[in-house]
Order: structure tokens, then C-alpha cells, then sequence
């Protein structure tokens, strides 16, 4: 699924495909020490930039806009038509079985959420300590079984199958289950054993959705490939910031449940009883939780970037990114006091994510002075995934670090993070001004003051 980062590194960079484009490529942010700089984004983890194919398509379709599946009137059959178009090759991106059902939301979190509000009576649900919060905490719900974190992919598996194993043991019926997987992760970017838990969890019959929010952009994601019942990701991590969400998969759970919201759409028919009640008949298709007037633009984005990536090869893509990410670690290997974050060690598959802690810094401070001195965009803080992130720095979260000062001692242990994160749109040079600007920092200190304000690091721009 991936090349090894010590290959990318020796592969020459004119031999790497180029960036896609995106927007904002050519944006110039000011430096709180003078001058403007082109700004590096580097925080592709929580929000990718649009790529300039999917703002060229919108913008095409943009005079068009009608409303779906409510007119009568050609611009609303084209938009509906273009609406159950995008349905279509979103399923065809995903590698979907026939018979599933490709349910459009407003990103993986609601999804997760829509996903476990049909969740069958008495299903118990399955779910790694080291998830993100959108998989983490929709099932507050159920029955949630937490899983401790493993530390290589094998002990995953075995931590999974040793809880399916103890569930089926203990069960006196034949209540469903569900597990609840990443399949790269937001804090280490480290790629997840999805197809193997897959065949674990259907051999103890039970069911299992991949948050895909952080793959699909990366890899490509086949849903009969890997086995998974359904898979789960957001338009603006996939290049497509319209604020769009896919939950794609079996359509039996789904079409049984209530509708996950109430409303015009969602209902086929709707008809006063002689005793002064409502008779509801829901759709059976993808529009039963689907209520209300659907995000066409934010549906045609995700489209639009499905082709985008698939026509641009993901093969290219995925060599150019790990080229990226071993010019990154290597870089960061070579200042001793940066510690990379790891769950499943130095040589585990990877994304373009990387978090790291920098001794005796404390990480807003850090991410800050990136930004306000060299124009690099990152983040910091626990990443919506704060038990993952937590048992990887061993810090106690009753704690909390002040800007300016240093987080951790030498020797102590840190409190936040620091996250960069990369893409397809990512060219050499904000790699290697982001590795520069590391080792600066590292070595010489922050050029300019900083102080806290609403609980962010930020310039202080009353003394220099």
C-alpha cells in the first residue's frame, strides 16, 4: 500500500510527479519580523486546500445551481442529475458493492453519528482507545467495548479477536456488533490494519465502518478490498471544503432504522390520520436520512475531487507523498531534541501526518513562532484525539501548559503536540522551509515575544 520512507528519500526530486494544484498556492501571509512570505500550509490533517479542479467545477456549475429533487424546472434537473451523478462516483471511487448505499451528511463526524443512530437494538459496539473523537464518542449510546492501545499492528488484531472472542463466549444471544476503526491515524498518520480487523470482526459476526477521513485522501479505499461494511470520510480533509460527507455501505441497517432526520425529502409519502395523527411511509434509498434541501455544491466537490485524484493516479501520488514525509523525518531526525510520535514504531506505513514534542518547548509556543516568523501553518493540542495522544506523551490531562514558557522541562514530559501534515498540493519547498524553520527555532529561540490570549499562543505585539 506504501513505499518504505528510507526509498522515497533516495528517489531524486526531479523523478517525483509535481504537486497538484490547489488554491492558495501563491497566498503571502505577513511575518511579525517584516515581510511577507508565500505561507506554507501545512495543516492538510484538519483541513486540505481545494484543489483548483474542484473550485474550476464548481464554479462551472456554479450558474446552474437549482434545487434537487424538488423542480420541475431545467436547472433543477440538472442539479439533480448532477447530485445522483456525484452519488454514483463516489461509489465508484470507493469501490462499492451493488446493493450498497452512498448516504451524503456534513462530514465524518455526522456520518459516525448518523451510523450510530440506526444502530440495531442491543448492538455492541467495538471501538480502539486511539480513535478520533468522531469515532471515539458517537457511541455513547450503546453498549461501546473500549480496546486498549496496541503497539503494533498484530496486537490490534489480537486485542480485537480477544474481545470478539470474550463477547461470543459470554453472549446467551445473537445480538449484533460493530466495530469502529481509523484507517490512518489524525495523530501519527501510521496506517491502521483495516483489512485484517475486517476478517476478524466478520469471523465473530461482527460488522465494521472505517473512518476513512484521513486514508481516502492518501490511498485509495476499496470497501470490497478491505471487507469493511461501511467506510466514512469528509470533503474538506479529500480537497473539497464544501462541507460534504460521505457514509457509504450496507444498506440493510440504514433502510430499517428511523430516519436519522425528520423531513421534506426523507418521507415518501405523508398523510393526516382521522384521528388527527401523521402516517409516515420513509424512503427506502440513500434520501431516507437525508432530510432537507442537500448541499449540492458540497455533494459535486467531493465528486469533482474523486476525479481528480483517481484520474491523477494514486500510485504517483502515494510516491510523491512518501518522498515528502522522508524529507520531513529525516530532517527532524537530525535535531535531537525533537521526539516523533508513534504507536506502531519508526517503521510502521504512514500517511503524511507526523506529530512531534520538542523538549523544553511548550507547543503552542512553537507552532506559533512557525507561524508568525517563517509563515508556516500547523497545529498543536491533542487533535480531537486526546486519549491517543495522551498515552503517547504520558502526560496527565488535568495539566496544561502556559505560551512563553516552557512547557516541559528537559527530561519531563510534554503536555501537547505538534502536528504538520501534507498532500497532494504540497510542493518541496514548504517541506523543506518547515524543516529549516524547525531547526532554527531549536537552536537559535524564538525572534519575537508571545503571550496567551483566549488560551492560543499569539505574537505579542506590544514589545518585540
Amino acid at each position: 500500500m506504501s513505499v518504505s520512507a528510507d526509498a522515497a528519500c533516495t528517489a531524486a526530486s526531479a523523478d517525483i510527479a509535481a504537486p497538484l494544484a490547489v488554491l492558495g498556492r501563491d497566498v503571502t501571509v505577513p511575518l511579525v519580523t517584516g515581510g511577507e512570505v508565500t505561507y506554507a500550509a501545512l495543516d492538510y490533517a484538519a483541513s486540505a486546500p481545494a484543489l483548483q479542479r474542484v473550485w474550476d467545477d464548481v464554479a462551472a456549475y456554479a450558474p446552474y445551481y437549482g434545487s434537487v429533487h424538488r423542480g420541475a424546472g431545467y436547472l433543477s434537473q440538472l442539479s439533480t442529475d448532477l447530485f445522483e451523478n456525484s452519488r454514483r462516483t463516489v461509489a465508484e471511487f470507493l469501490d462499492c458493492r451493488e446493493g450498497d448505499q452512498v448516504v451524503f451528511t456534513r462530514s465524518t463526524t455526522d456520518s459516525l453519528n448518523l451510523l450510530a443512530a440506526v444502530l440495531p437494538a442491543d448492538c455492541e459496539v467495538f471501538v480502539f482507545e486511539t480513535e478520533h473523537h468522531a469515532s471515539l464518542l458517537p457511541w455513547r449510546d450503546a453498549q461501546v467495548t473500549y480496546l486498549n492501545a496496541p503497539r503494533t499492528p498484530g496486537e490490534a488484531v489480537a486485542t480485537l479477536e480477544r474481545a470478539l472472542a470474550d463477547r461470543a463466549a459470554q453472549a446467551t444471544d445473537t445480538a449484533p456488533a460493530l466495530v469502529c476503526v481509523t484507517g490512518a491515524s489524525n495523530v501519527t498518520g501510521e496506517l491502521w490494519p483495516v483489512r485484517e480487523l475486517a476478517a476478524a470482526a466478520h469471523a465473530h459476526g461482527a460488522r465494521i465502518v472505517l473512518d476513512a477521513a484521513q486514508l481516502a485522501p492518501h490511498h485509495p479505499v476499496s470497501v470490497q478490498d478491505l471487507d469493511v461494511d461501511w467506510v466514512a470520510f469528509s470533503g474538506h480533509k479529500l480537497y473539497a471544503p464544501f462541507g460534504s460527507g460521505v457514509l457509504a455501505g450496507r444498506a440493510d441497517w440504514l433502510t430499517e432504522a428511523e430516519p436519522y432526520l425528520a423531513g421534506g425529502g426523507a418521507s415518501r409519502k405523508v398523510a393526516r390520520r382521522t384521528d388527527g395523527g401523521v402516517d409516515v411511509e420513509w424512503h427506502t434509498t440513500p434520501a431516507r436520512h437525508e432530510a432537507g434541501s442537500p448541499n449540492v455544491i458540497g455533494v459535486y466537490s467531493i465528486a469533482s475531487a474523486c476525479k481528480a485524484l483517481t484520474e491523477a493516479g494514486f500510485e504517483s501520488l502515494v510516491e510523491r507523498e512518501q518522498y515528502l514525509i522522508g524529507k520531513v523525518r529525516d530532517g527532524l531526525a537530525a535535531v535531537p531534541e525533537v521526539k516523533v510520535l508513534s504507536l506502531f514504531g519508526d517503521d510502521a506505513p504512514r500517511v503524511g501526518v507526523i506529530s512531534f514534542v520538542v523538549e523544553g518547548w511548550n507547543s503552542s509556543h512553537f507552532a506559533a513562532a512557525l507561524s508568525a516568523e517563517y509563515g508556516i501553518g500547523v497545529r498543536d493540542g491533542l487533535f480531537c484525539a486526546h486519549p491517543l495522544v495522551r498515552t503517547l506523551l504520558g502526560s496527565d490531562p488535568q495539566t496544561q501548559g502556559e505560551c512563553g514558557a516552557p512547557e516541559a522541562a528537559p527530561g519531563e514530559k510534554s503536555l501537547n503536540a505538534i502536528r504538520v501534515s501534507f498532500g497532494a498540493g504540497t510542493p518541496d519547498e514548504h517541506v523543506e522551509r518547515f524543516v529549516s524553520a524547525v531547526t532554527e527555532l531549536v537552536r537559535d529561540g524564538a525572534r519575537w515575544n508571545y503571550r496567551t490570549e483566549d488560551g492560543r499562543c499569539v505574537p505579542d505585539t506590544t514589545t518585540a
